[in-house]
């Protein structure tokens, strides 16, 4: 068995697949006031297949914590979400080792922005789900969005969390604290 916990309480949340587009974001370009975001941490048991645990506390509310198998691909792929127990997902945390990342997620509108600490800190991305792999991205993209990188592998939080930092080349495009 891969997890001891399955039989009790995996209860799946999230539909089979993933379809979306991840930027690079121009903190200094964000609007005011930001909305408050909640706390994700976030660890890597297996780079592939991609297993994920995740707690998310929001600003007010009890956390929550999810375990995810992400399928290949970068734009869409499968990916299958199940609730656990907060307790169970920290204990899973601790086998992650340094493949663990830290962020803050706010909403903007359909965009999720996440603000990274720790090791990647300074690094901002945006990220928009869509419907269906034929669905385009809208028309106007904020301004504070910089280049797309949903192609760019190294931008996955997998290889962040296992990179242990975000690529050199990219920092100057998004430096600086909001």
């Amino acid at each position: 068995m891969f997890f001891p916990f399955f039989h009790r309480v995996l209860h799946r949340v999230r539909m089979p697949l993933e379809i979306e587009h991840r930027f690079l974001v121009c903190p200094r370009k964000l609007p005011r006031p930001l909305p408050p975001g909640r706390r994700i941490e976030q660890g890597f048991l297996s780079l592939d297949p991609v297993v994920r645990v995740r707690v998310t506390t929001p600003p007010r509310g009890k956390p929550q914590a999810w375990l995810t198998v992400k399928g290949h691909g970068l734009r869409v792929r499968e990916e299958f979400e199940y609730a656990v127990p907060v307790a169970e997902a920290r204990r899973l945390l601790k086998h992650c080792g340094h493949r663990r990342i830290l962020k803050t997620r706010m909403n903007l509108g359909r965009w999720e922005c996440d603000r990274y600490h720790g090791r990647h800190r300074g690094l901002w991305t945006a990220e928009i789900e869509l419907p269906s792999p034929r669905a385009r991205l809208p028309k106007h993209l904020p301004e504070w969005l910089g280049p797309e990188v949903t192609h760019d592998p190294r931008f996955t939080n997998a290889r962040l969390a296992e990179a242990g930092r975000w690529p050199k080349n990219l920092r100057q495009t998004t430096h600086g604290n909001p």
